[in-house]
């Protein structure tokens, strides 16, 4: 009994492994990756430039032309580098949240120690709070 699902999950396992991607290119020069389902899709695609400029972000902020982002503590974020709570890593869920590029997040104000933080961005002309809790990474919003 144990060798007949031995090896029915020996089988199965196999056949998920089986099926794989392929990345061909095309006569162009484009990559193209090649799914299991029978679809497609370019790797290569060009990315849709945005138009926003630093000057229309900083004049929807309230941000001065020559500001420049606030120092953060080097220790801290070496330590936080281990759990991917760095700033960087914060700036591209900021990004990815507010649908912009890493580009035009720019950290006002920070609160920060080793197991908690808060943060202040203007992303896309908005000014948008997160904080972290050891490595978790969340928009604060009030409750209240």
């Amino acid at each position: 009994m144990k060798a007949t699902i031995f090896i029915l999950f020996f089988i199965i396992f196999n056949f998920g492994f089986s099926q794989n991607n392929y990345i061909v290119k095309t006569e162009d020069g484009r990559r193209v990756l090649l799914k299991t389902d029978f679809t497609w899709e370019y790797i290569d695609a060009e990315k849709a430039t945005t138009n926003t400029s630093v000057a229309s972000i900083n004049a929807t902020c309230n941000v001065a032309d020559d500001f420049e982002e606030p120092a953060l503590d080097q220790k801290i974020q070496q330590q936080l580098k281990k759990g991917r709570a760095t700033i960087n890593h914060v700036k591209n869920k900021v990004a990815k949240d507010n649908n912009c590029t890493v580009d035009d997040v720019l950290l006002l104000s920070v609160s920060e120690q080793k197991s908690k933080a808060s943060y202040t961005f203007c992303a896309n002309g908005n000014v948008v709070k997160y904080k972290r809790v050891g490595n978790t990474i969340i928009k604060n919003t009030k409750i209240f």
